[in-house]
This record gives C-alpha cells, sequence and structure tokens, in this order.
C-alpha cells in the first residue's frame, strides 16, 4: 500500500450520518420525551467519543434511557431529525464500535435490572445494563454462572456483551455469548418491537404470512438463508472463537432459525437490545490451577491440544515478555515470583463438583507433561497461590502499557481466533511477520480457544508508520485465513477488521452481510460504518484518536509543550501523555473490591470515573474542548468530586495518577490568578492550626458556638452539619520539655548511657493533624517506640508536609514547603536516621509529590527511601515485641486509601496486631469520603456520606460496643466519629492501650 493510498484513506468522503446538523432540534425532542438523562454539552459528548480501542468520533450526543419506554421515545426523536443511534454497554469495545457520530444510548446507569432467574430451567431475563458480575453473583447461588467472562467482568454489560459476541476465560465451560442467549427482546430504528429467538419453520411461516414489519423482517430473513446456505457453510470456519461478521450461520435449518443468536455480535448495527433472556451454566464449585512453564511461548501453544483432552474449564496462555514487562513495570512482582521458570506459559483451571476430583485431575495432566518432549515445569496451587497467579494474567493489559524503555503499544492486530491445533504455527509465523515491520508484543489470551491477544508497537503519528500498518494488517489476516481461522476471536470487527472481512468471506458473503444488516436497518441509521455498510466502512487508519489529523501529510507537527509544575517523569514531562495512559478498559468503573473510584461508586455517572476524567482532561489538551482550556467547565466540574485518594495509581491497570493530575490541573487554571478564599484557608491548614493553638480554647469556642460557627461555615463553604475539629489544648511538641522539643531524641528509661546510646535512633514525624488536634496519637507512638526498644526524636519547631495544598492545587507553595523541610531535616537525612509517620497521608508526599517535584534532588530520593510508617517499621525491626499484647481484642479496621495506593496496604497493622492477640477484621470498603477538606465542603457532603456508607459505617455501625475500630487516618477517625456514636483509634493508640479488652 502506498503513501498516496494511504492520504486517500485519510481523506476519504465522510459518510452521510456525519453531517447531522440538527443537534438543537434533536435535544429538545427528547428532553421532552425522555424521563433519563439527555446530554448534548460539548463535554458530555467528548466524553462518549472514545471505547477502548484507538478511535475516536465526537457523538451527536448521550442519552440514558430509565426504561424500554424511554428507548423508543429516544428512538423516534432520532427517527425525525435523521439522528443515527450508537447502543452502549461499558464503553470497552477495543475495535472501534462504541465511537461514532451518533447519539449513544449508554444503559449502564439506568437499565441494568436482574428480572429474573429460573434455576431449573437455567434461565436468567435481564436488562442491557446489568454488569455481568452481578448476573453472576446471583446466579452462583444456585451453583451456575453465566458461563462467558470477560477480563472486565467486573463493569461490562450484558448489552454491550450481547452486542460484541463477548467470551473470556471460561469460555471453555461454555462457550461464546452467542451460544448463551435464548431469546432477545428489540426494538428497530424504525420502532417495530420484537422478541426473537429459535423460530420453527412453521412459524417462520405464520410470521410471515402475518404480514405487517415483522413479516417482512422474516421473509426476507429466510429467502437471505435459503441464497447464501451453501456458501455459509463452507466459508465460516467451525472453530471455538469465530467472532468476525454476522452469525448467518444461526440461521441455517439446523441452527433452528434463531434471530437472537443472529443479532448476537451484530455490534449496535442492526438492532437495540431491550432485554435479553440468557442460558446459565452449572458452575463446579471446586477447581484446581495448574501452570506449565516451557522455554518459549510457541511450545505452549503447541501442547494446547494435549492440554484439551484433559477436560479443563478454563486455559490461558502469556509469554515470558509478558512477565518482563511486569517486573519493569513493578506490577504482580510476588504473585509472578509463584511461576516456575520459564518463556512460556499456560495456566490450567480444572473444575469439579468434589475437591478430590479436581485435584487428581490437575495431577494426572503434571504426570502427563512430565514425559512430553517440550518439557514443561508444571506447579498445582492450593486456592490461595492460585488467586495469586490469577492476578498475573488478570494484569496482563497494564503490563504492556506504558512501559519503561519501551515504545507506545496499541490495539490493531489483537485477537484473532486460531484453530487450537494451528495456534503455535500461528504465533512463530506472526512473530516472523511482526520482526519484518520491526513490531514486537507480548502475547496473551485464551490459549485453549486459540485467541491470543497482542499490543504492538504501531506508528500511528507519521504517513510511513500508518502505510506500514495497513500493510501489516493485510498480510496477518492473510496469514489468519491460510490457518482457517477469524480476524477476531474475541473484540470484534468494529472498525479495526471491518474493512478486512472480505478476505476471510469472500465478496458473496460480504454482501450477504450487507443485505443481513438492510433488512434490519434499511435507513443505516444504527452504528453506521462500523462492520458493514452499504455505502463503505470505515478503514482502520481512519478517525485515529492518536493518528494524523485528516488530510495531514507527513509527520504531524509538534505543539508547543506545556510547563508543569510535576515533571510526569514516567510520560515524557508531558501532561498530555500522562492523560493518554487510559486506555479505557474501565477498572475504575467496578462498584466492589479495592477503592477506586469512590466518587464514581457514590454517584454512578461516567464523568465521575477515573477513565471519565482522564478523557476529559485528554480532550482539554488536544481535542473538543481545546478551545476551553484550563478554564472547561465539564472538566473542573468533572475533577472537583475527585478524592485525591491515589488508588487510580495503583489499582488502574496503567496507573493513571487522577490526583496528580487534578492538582496540575488546579495550578494552571488559577496561574497567575487568585483562588478562591477556601482554597486558602483549606490549604494552609497548618498555618490555621498553629494560629489557633496559640489560644486554642477560645478557637474552639467561635468554631462551635451557635453564633460564630454558621458563618465561619458560610465564609470557608464548610457544610452547616459538619463540626470542625476540636484543637488540643496543648500541641505535642508544645507538651515535650524544653531539651525534647530541640531536636535531641526523648530516651527511653535505661539505666545506663550506655544502653541509651546503643539503642537505633528514630525520627517520630510530628505531622499537623496529630500534632495540633490529636497529639494523644504522637505521645501513644512515642511511647511505643521506646518500648519497643528505639530512641525517639522529633523535629524543632513548626514543619509541614504541604499535604492539603496538593488539593486545591497551590503547587508552587508546595514546592517551598518541600524545600523547607529537606533544608530542616538535611542532617538526619544524611545520617540515615529512618522517618516514621502515623499519617499516612503526609507519609505519602515524600514517597510520590516530592520526587516529582524534586526529581533532580538527591535528598528527597533519600529522605523518600527513609519514610515509614510505624506498623512497617514495628513489623520489619521489632515484630515480636507485640506478642500478646492484646490478647482478647476484638478490633475491625480501615485501610486509609494513601496507606494502601503508596504502601501496599496495612498489611503489617493486621499481622501485628494478629500477633499481638486480637481477633482482626480489615473493613472491605473504598475511601472513608472524608479525604481532607472535601468532606467538609457544603456541595460535596452528601457524596461524603454516600462514599462512607459505601461500606465504611455499615461496619462501624455493626461493630460490638467492645470492638475496637483502627483507622490511621486523621479523616478517616473524623468521618467515623461525625457520623457516628463511635471513635475511631490510630494503631498506635491500640498497642499503647494495652487494650484491657479481655479484662
Amino acid at each position: 500500500m502506498s503513501i498516496v493510498s494511504i492520504s486517500e484513506l485519510l481523506n476519504q468522503r465522510p459518510l452521510e450520518h456525519e453531517a447531522f446538523a440538527a443537534h438543537r432540534e434533536l435535544e429538545a425532542r427528547l428532553k421532552a420525551t425522555l424521563r433519563g438523562d439527555v446530554l448534548f454539552d460539548l463535554g458530555s459528548r467528548a466524553l462518549y467519543a472514545a471505547d477502548s480501542s484507538n478511535y475516536r468520533q465526537m457523538p451527536v450526543g448521550v442519552v440514558t434511557p430509565r426504561d424500554a419506554a424511554d428507548v423508543e421515545a429516544a428512538l423516534a426523536a432520532c427517527r425525525a431529525t435523521g439522528a443515527a443511534v450508537l447502543p452502549r454497554g461499558a464503553g470497552t469495545s477495543l475495535a472501534g464500535q462504541c465511537a461514532n457520530v451518533a447519539v449513544v444510548f449508554d444503559y449502564s446507569r439506568y437499565m441494568r435490572g436482574l428480572t429474573s432467574i429460573d434455576p431449573e430451567a437455567k434461565l436468567a431475563v435481564v436488562e442491557p445494563g446489568i454488569v455481568l458480575d452481578r448476573l453472576r453473583e446471583a446466579a452462583e447461588l444456585h451453583h451456575l454462572t453465566y458461563a462467558p467472562d470477560p477480563a472486565t467482568h467486573s463493569r461490562c454489560t450484558l448489552g454491550g456483551m450481547i452486542g460484541n459476541n463477548s467470551c473470556g476465560v471460561h469460555g471453555l465451560l461454555g462457550g461464546k455469548v452467542v451460544d448463551n442467549v435464548e431469546r432477545l427482546d428489540i426494538v428497530l430504528y424504525d420502532g417495530t418491537r420484537m422478541t426473537v429467538g429459535r423460530t420453527a419453520e412453521a412459524e417462520i411461516q405464520k410470521l410471515i404470512q402475518g404480514g405487517g414489519r415483522v413479516g417482512e423482517i422474516y421473509s426476507r430473513l429466510s429467502q437471505l438463508r435459503d441464497r447464501y446456505a451453501t456458501l455459509i457453510r463452507e466459508k465460516f470456519p467451525r472453530i471455538p472463537r469465530r467472532v468476525s461478521g454476522y452469525n448467518l450461520d444461526e440461521l441455517l435449518p439446523e441452527n433452528g432459525f434463531n434471530l437472537a443468536r443472529a443479532l448476537v455480535g451484530s455490534e449496535g448495527t442492526c438492532a437495540t437490545v431491550l432485554s435479553a433472556t440468557l442460558n446459565l451454566t452449572s458452575s463446579p464449585p471446586y477447581r484446581v490451577l495448574i501452570a506449565l512453564a516451557f522455554d518459549d511461548p510457541y511450545l505452549a501453544a503447541d501442547v494446547v491440544p494435549r492440554v484439551l483432552e484433559f477436560g479443563p474449564i478454563g486455559l490461558e496462555g502469556f509469554d515470558g515478555l509478558l512477565v518482563d514487562f511486569m517486573l519493569r513495570k513493578n506490577l504482580a512482582v510476588n504473585d509472578v515470583k509463584l511461576l516456575p521458570p520459564g518463556g512460556g506459559f499456560l495456566l490450567v483451571e480444572m473444575g469439579a463438583w468434589n475437591a478430590d476430583e479436581a485435584q487428581s485431575k490437575a495431577e494426572a495432566l503434571a504426570v502427563a507433561a512430565a514425559s512430553w518432549p517440550e518439557a514443561p515445569r508444571a506447579r498445582i496451587y492450593d486456592h490461595e497461590d492460585a488467586q495469586s497467579v490469577w492476578k498475573v494474567r488478570e494484569s496482563a493489559l497494564g503490563a504492556t502499557v506504558a512501559v519503561p524503555g519501551e515504545p507506545d503499544r496499541w490495539e490493531g492486530w489483537d485477537d484473532a481466533g486460531i484453530p487450537p491445533a494451528h495456534l503455535g504455527t500461528y504465533l512463530r509465523k506472526l512473530n516472523t511477520l511482526m520482526s519484518e515491520y520491526g513490531y514486537r508484543s507480548p502475547l496473551y489470551g485464551h490459549y485453549g480457544q486459540g485467541c491470543v491477544h497482542l499490543r504492538i508497537n504501531f506508528d500511528f503519528r507519521s504517513m510511513e508508520g500508518l502505510r506500514r500498518f495497513r500493510e501489516f494488517l493485510d498480510r496477518a489476516a492473510d496469514l489468519v485465513v491460510s490457518l482457517g481461522g477469524s480476524l477476531s476471536g474475541e473484540h470484534g470487527d468494529g472498525q479495526a477488521r471491518a474493512v478486512l472481512l472480505p478476505k476471510m468471506f469472500g465478496p458473496e458473503l460480504t454482501q450477504a452481510f450487507q443485505e443481513f444488516k438492510a433488512i434490519w436497518d434499511p435507513d443505516n441509521c444504527m452504528n453506521p460504518g462500523k462492520l458493514t455498510d452499504a455505502v463503505r466502512v470505515y478503514d482502520p487508519v481512519e478517525n485515529l484518536r492518536y493518528g494524523l489529523p485528516p488530510g495531514r501529510e507527513g509527520h504531524s507537527h509538534p505543539h508547543k509543550k506545556l510547563e508543569t509544575h510535576f515533571v510526569f517523569a514516567a510520560d515524557q514531562g508531558s501532561l498530555e501523555d500522562a492523560t493518554a495512559r487510559c486506555v479505557g478498559v474501565g477498572a475504575c468503573l467496578k462498584k466492589d473490591g479495592g477503592v477506586m473510584c469512590p466518587s464514581y461508586r457514590a454517584t454512578g455517572q461516567e464523568q465521575h470515573s477515573t477513565r471519565g476524567r482522564a478523557r476529559l482532561l485528554w480532550e482539554m489538551l488536544a481535542g473538543a474542548l481545546k478551545e476551553e482550556g484550563f478554564e472547561s467547565h465539564a472538566v473542573h466540574e468533572a475533577l472537583d468530586l475527585c478524592l485525591s485518594c491515589k488508588a487510580c495509581k495503583t489499582e488502574c491497570p496503567v496507573q493513571v495518577d487522577m490526583a496528580q493530575y487534578k492538582s496540575e490541573f488546579l495550578a494552571q487554571k488559577y496561574k497567575g490568578k487568585l483562588h478562591p478564599l477556601h482554597h486558602y484557608l483549606f490549604g494552609f491548614a497548618d498555618k490555621m492550626a498553629r494560629l489557633g493553638s496559640l489560644a486554642p480554647a477560645l478557637t474552639n469556642l467561635m468554631l462551635s458556638s451557635s453564633i460564630t460557627s454558621p458563618l465561619i461555615k458560610h465564609i470557608v463553604r464548610v457544610a452547616q452539619e459538619r463540626q470542625m475539629p476540636r484543637l488540643a489544648s496543648k500541641s505535642y511538641k508544645a507538651s515535650r520539655t524544653a531539651d525534647e522539643t530541640s531536636n535531641l531524641p526523648r530516651r527511653p528509661k535505661d539505666p545506663s548511657p550506655e544502653g541509651r546510646s546503643a539503642l537505633p535512633q528514630v525520627v517520630l514525624w510530628a505531622d499537623t493533624w496529630n500534632n495540633y488536634y490529636h497529639p494523644h496519637t504522637l505521645t501513644a507512638a512515642e511511647s511505643v517506640l521506646t518500648q519497643a526498644g528505639f530512641r525517639v526524636q522529633t523535629t524543632k519547631g513548626h514543619i509541614c508536609c504541604g499535604r492539603a495544598l496538593y488539593d486545591f492545587g497551590l503547587l508552587g507553595t508546595a514546592r517551598s514547603y518541600l524545600a523547607n523541610v529537606l533544608e530542616r531535616v538535611a542532617p538526619e537525612i544524611e545520617a540515615g536516621l529512618p522517618f516514621i509517620f502515623l499519617e499516612p497521608s503526609c507519609a505519602s508526599v515524600f514517597k510520590d509529590e516530592a520526587l516529582e517535584l524534586f526529581p533532580d534532588d538527591p535528598r528527597a530520593r533519600k529522605l523518600s527511601e527513609q519514610v515509614w510508617l510505624l506498623a512497617d517499621w514495628l513489623a520489619a525491626k521489632a515484630p515480636e515485641w507485640v506478642t500478646g499484647r492484646l490478647t482478647g481484642a476484638q478490633i475491625i479496621l480501615h485501610g486509609h486509601c494513601h496507606h494502601k495506593a503508596v504502601f501496599g496496604g496495612p498489611k503489617s497493622e493486621i499481622a501485628l496486631l494478629r500477633k499481638a492477640g486480637a481477633q482482626v477484621e480489615m473493613i472491605d470498603t473504598t475511601c472513608c469520603g472524608m479525604a481532607g477538606p472535601f468532606g467538609f465542603e457544603a456541595g460535596k457532603i452528601e457524596v461524603s456520606k454516600a462514599i462512607a456508607n459505601l461500606g465504611l459505617m455499615p461496619a462501624v455501625n455493626a461493630a460490638g460496643p467492645m470492638t475496637l475500630i483502627v483507622a490511621d487516618g486523621f479523616s478517616c477517625r473524623e468521618q467515623i466519629s461525625q457520623l457516628s456514636d463511635r471513635k475511631g483509634m490510630h494503631f498506635a493508640e491500640i498497642l499503647e492501650h494495652h487494650c484491657q479488652c479481655g479484662n
């Protein structure tokens, strides 16, 4: 393919639906008839412009229907104005099928009901917006499951899965979605309602004779079936993962003329699903995982047919390059250690109805594999280790994005379905082909069904790069077809592969696809240009989100780089590149497990997810919102409910760091301007506390008095129902004697000077919150450290990390605070003394922000390595000291967000508390909802309380009166005390308390 032809592809005439211009009329019609949301503002449209693929197109608008009546009303409005329609689930599609110049119907907000489950018939009826995991949780109560389980199971919707014909890890257990759909209740663009499924010939004739639009559809589909039956039988690959094209094989008599299954995988190009009746599968409750490690990934692929003979319910694979990338990105490091040594891996899951049978199946495979010429190393895992090993596979996508020292990698050739017997041949030949173009990719995927995923270092930013990309697609498609495979084995055709379908099916069946779509959608208004189209489908080089703008020849021109406060070291110093980390897979849309994303869990709105915020920031820097820039209301509104919990920094597969992006955004927004007053009052919380501590009784009176308190709260935008934190009568530092408030260490009670000087020395960081408000926690920590055998010193005078400044983008001042810290504690840094922190959010400043603001200062790097949380220090240096100190205690523990995100969570605390004799249960929840000043702000208190009530407060309220509540974060303890009659305690207080709970 020549550069000229690439230029022509980039400058093709737009498709007819792209010329839609009646936005205001359509918006008015929709708002007059819909009960759901109608979102036509530029920010909302930008929010839905991309899915998880390489493609981006601005939609006409977005609607979130509440029910079937809303869907019909919305379709009527679109018909009246001629707007195209795009049904959408979670927006995690990887082939561009969820991006178009159309009205996006987002079902995930309201139409997410589980209508019924019939365990006897093994059937479930669902609305299109329900998340897969919600169905599976309900089904598992009856030892049933929905077999297709994509990696996005925690947020993908059944409607989206039906549109894509999704598969997953357990496709061996029950196949693809097309194998698990009984009936569909659908509505067409023209308003026709139908319930479709398996149809006997007599019923077909009866429907045809009934006439009308329904009769016409059945008549034309039966004619299409008869006309193309021979070709369908001849050309459709009989493989586990044929996802490309329409399912015309479901029209054949031997398949029961099943219109529901024929529509599965149609990617919203034919009909809109209102509800679905799905087939459930028996779910073996006992499962055993075995890993087989080979010298290379091709050998692993070669033995797949042999492994299948043992009847696994799951068979996944990946290569050594993926493992290497994980280690380079510090992903799943401990989990990777559980793998046997090798360059190619198979994870084989055996399922059974009793534990012995599952175990014996795994052992039989291990014994047999020992005699294979490929000589794999086998390892069988217990349940706990199996969960860890599965994390390696689940981390695959994140391991391929933003790898240090590696070029950008993209979707584009990522999911071909190959006959499993030819998988090794395919991977060898594909590797040779990639090498010709200088391409490289890790390999991972569903080896048991011949589907392997890649993320290749394509160059989309130059004409030559696009030419090579397009040429590679042609040749890779030829390779797949030569082996009897499918261009798509999971992710669908969309825009990425639609133009290649004639290679796989030939011109006649390509024509049959066009006829099939025209029968359902004669107006060509359902997701036009994707999968198939009467005029043309989009080419894979069009609409690229990160490609060349249309009509530009040569290389893209560099634009002026934004000068930022943070260096964005992992993103080439670019905030735009940092926001582009988000690949749209939507891990932030999950509703349980981990912390990310608390505000989305509370509101359920895309703009309040990590993905939504990253997408809007990118649009502001390089897309539809660029003209608005940092004044963008849509971006500010989306970021305003970000709690800066940092969960996305570790839980997001590609480590999007929204707390950092928000801080930089606010700094840029207010550059050269005054911030709102409350930014300064909250941001300089340390100065306010220090000033108030001069007369704490008076300060507390003013903040709590019925006369002054409402006025103060109004001025600083604090919710009237919130109580302002009370200053202690004397700060921790003020309570120390004169020699102790110098930098002289406080010594344990030791009879000999020699003994005192021999003890290890530590610096206890007196953070603002504990120093001025909860000094007893610092006193307790000092006591604990002293009793554990350490000499304790603290810093002299007022010193603060500046944590609150980051919440409001006061980054210039934040840098000054850190410069002061580095200067003041330089001797301790140089001496290598450990700094012990009680407040996780303060400790995280030195592990995170300080390195981004002082990348070239060795003191910042050295200090970050000397920062410890109290429990981590005790676990590492004095683990035996706690033994037996809390015998009989009942404890529930809430982990601080920064503790989890930056320090790996409170594992040390839990281990030490249990070692001390306590029974400890960690509360499984997201953020506490207070998050520094966030929960105090008048406009955010309802969201704050909603987040707290997701898990923290129900656990607190359910705790018995003698149960101790551990919460290390100052904000967490405030939230607990303000929303209940209980009190949270710091880990240090619990240890120092000696508990007496057993008495």
